[in-house]
């Protein structure tokens, strides 16, 4: 859920950061350049009053007049674009220079100089220029009229280079940068936190839900931490695993209770059965048969009594030699695969995990019956231990009839049998115990089809030792 939801929060943070930082540097490019344009305007106000009364040169003479007021606006737009590297310059109505520096720039043809002069010379100073971006060269082109007596006799123009307030801007648009990086790594940051406090909770309800369905019935969740609706959840949880427990108590307790009182009146019903069978021929089919019924009765009744047992025990686990004691029960289950004509063979390797060997011994014994019961006369049942680092496992497999898809999904569940299989002896309970007394150590069973025909039951057993 972390890795879904830490993503989403990370894209939703830059978006509001790119959000806030895109136009903030729109910003600071547009006041850097507004200040320079100011600039730019007090230049050509400070010019436009030395040119206002300078003395024009007469229309179409060549030959300047000497006026100190023209030499001094000359001096002054020399030194000017010397030290600013600004041209300046000072063009009367037809576009003539009264003065400029350096004296080869003159108003261009078109442009957006020549826009600039022309609406200067209409008595109003020249609009803004376009924003210039720290990727483009672009110049800035300031005009402003010099106005005597109420008209327009002349126009100052400045045409500045845009490098230093491009790098003015870009050195404004890193350190945005800087800090929307900071910020968003402050988000991640924060994120972390957040989305660990907030999944922690959930992730200790998985994990205490998968004890739960593993056996652990006694494993509930921590109430610490994490937002009020979660630590309201998992004190809910655990009264619902209460209650639960509470629910499966009663039912272990009384499947107990009935199968051991139940045991008593059978006993004694099947000792007068037999009493019955010596005043009667020998051989007589329904005292046979009804003593057969009773037997598989009591059957049942110890196989209830031992999957409320197994439910309820708790598990002693060792460290177990999970070859050794397959192999034994390989040896003590060789006569009665001898008496069925099936051979059953054993590939035993020495190989320790963590188990009950009581259960493990009473489960492997449920899996080997239940091959030796379905293989048919001269096939093979085989027994396989291996190990693969993390868990050792017992594979059973037969050469019976095996099972569809359907009944592989039901196989284990409580009295369960196979249509096909109800004319063999069993109460249906064998492979229930067998889980039972499996997942009470962390164990588990599972099973699948063997090919060509045949079931595969494969046992497996953890190698990592209980944690405290």
């Amino acid at each position: 859920m972390r890795t879904r939801l830490l993503p989403l929060l990370i894209v939703l943070m830059a978006a509001v950061l790119l959000a806030l930082g895109i136009p903030l540097a729109v910003s600071l490019a547009a006041a850097e350049q507004q200040r320079v344009v100011v600039d730019r305007i007090d230049d050509t106000a400070r010019f436009a009053a030395l040119a206002q009364y300078v003395t024009e040169r007469p229309s179409g003479s060549r030959v300047d007049i000497p006026d100190e007021r023209r030499d001094t606006l000359q001096k002054e737009l020399e030194r000017y674009h010397d030290v600013y590297g600004i041209r300046a310059g000072v063009y009367d109505r037809n576009r003539s220079p009264m003065a400029n520096a350096p004296e080869t720039w003159l108003v261009p043809e078109e442009g957006e100089g020549r826009d600039a002069y022309d609406e200067a010379r209409l008595g109003r100073r020249s609009h803004d220029p376009e924003q210039v971006w720290p990727w483009q060269r672009n110049r800035l082109v300031v005009a402003s009229p010099v106005i005597r007596d109420g008209d327009v006799v002349a126009v100052v123009v400045t045409d500045s280079p845009t490098g230093h307030m491009r790098s003015e801007i870009l050195h404004g648009w890193l350190v945005i940068s800087a800090g929307l990086v900071a910020a968003m790594l402050l988000a991640v940051g924060a994120a972390l936190r957040l989305t660990g406090w907030v999944l922690r909770p959930v992730r200790v309800l998985d994990t205490t839900t998968h004890a739960i369905a593993s056996g652990r019935l006694k494993s509930r969740v921590a109430v610490a931490g994490g937002p009020p609706e979660l630590r309201r959840l998992a004190r809910s949880f655990n009264e619902m695993a209460d209650n639960v427990e509470d629910v499966l108590e009663q039912q272990r307790a009384f499947v107990a209770d009935a199968s051991h009182q139940l045991r008593n009146p059978l006993a004694a019903l099947l000792l007068r059965i037999d009493l019955l069978a010596l005043e009667l021929p020998e051989g007589n089919k329904e005292i046979a048969s009804v003593r057969t019924e009773g037997k598989r009765l009591a059957q049942v009744l110890d196989d209830l009594l031992d999957l409320a047992l197994a439910e309820h025990a708790e598990a002693d686990l060792r460290l177990t030699d999970i070859g050794e004691l397959a192999a034994e029960r390989v040896a003590a289950w060789g006569p009665v695969a001898e008496s069925k004509g099936v051979r059953l063979a054993g590939t035993c390797p020495p190989t320790t995990a963590w188990a009950d060997p009581v259960a493990l011994s009473s489960a492997l014994d449920a899996v080997i019956d239940n091959a030796l019961k379905f293989t048919p006369e001269g096939q093979t049942v085989d027994v396989e231990v291996a190990s693969n680092g993390e868990a050792s496992t017992v594979v059973v497999t037969d050469g019976g009839p095996g099972l569809s898809d359907e009944e592989l999904g039901r196989i284990g569940d409580r009295f369960w049998r196979s249509p096909g299989h109800q004319n063999i002896n069993g109460s249906g309970l064998g492979l229930s115990i067998s889980r039972a007394l499996l997942g009470a150590g962390g164990g588990s069973i599972a099973y699948i089809r063997h090919e060509p025909h045949g079931l595969k039951v494969t046992v497996t057993v953890p190698r990592t030792g209980p944690t405290s």
